[in-house]
């Protein structure tokens, strides 16, 4: 999914982790979607950033189109593990630290209870259509750009 350069200026306010904290009474908002920019390539990801919503996940679902995904967010940077219990679709996960740069890209074959923990602590994993990071040369080292979300940008 590309062509999301125009969003991006007027959004950059929603990346995390560099917002400011909300001011004292403020609700704090969570996000529903975000773009993850790796340079000229864009995933449109789901966002889940609450424990009921990551043990979820991806699973029971038939397809993840392309340039689609899911961002699970934590609290904080820590060693994570995945797996695919029912979860029809192969993934990548690509797990980021908290500067959104890739530490660690596995695949991940369906409904398997096969564990695939991070290389290295992350605060963010990324999964997408398998094969997806190699077919973009995205690798272990690559920074992204996360932009929560965007005006007028929605999943159905």
């Amino acid at each position: 999914m590309k062509g999301f350069a125009i969003i991006l200026g007027a959004a950059v306010w929603g990346v995390l982790p560099t917002s400011p904290a909300p001011s004292a009474g403020a609700s704090e908002q969570r996000p529903d979607v975000a773009l993850i920019v790796f340079g000229a390539d864009t995933v449109l990801a789901e966002v889940m950033d609450t424990p009921a919503e990551r043990s979820g996940g991806l699973q029971f679902r038939d397809d993840v189109p392309d340039g689609t995904g899911m961002l699970f967010v934590f609290q904080s940077e820590a060693p994570r593990s995945f797996w695919m219990k029912d979860t029809y679709v192969a993934l990548d996960i690509a797990y980021l630290d908290v500067n959104f740069r890739i530490v660690d890209i596995q695949q991940m074959e369906p409904q398997t209870e096969e564990l695939h923990s991070s290389a290295a602590p992350a605060m963010f994993a990324l999964e997408v259509r398998k094969g997806w990071f190699a077919e973009q040369g995205i690798e272990v080292g690559a920074r992204a750009t996360v932009v929560f979300d965007p005006p007028g940008v929605r999943i159905n």
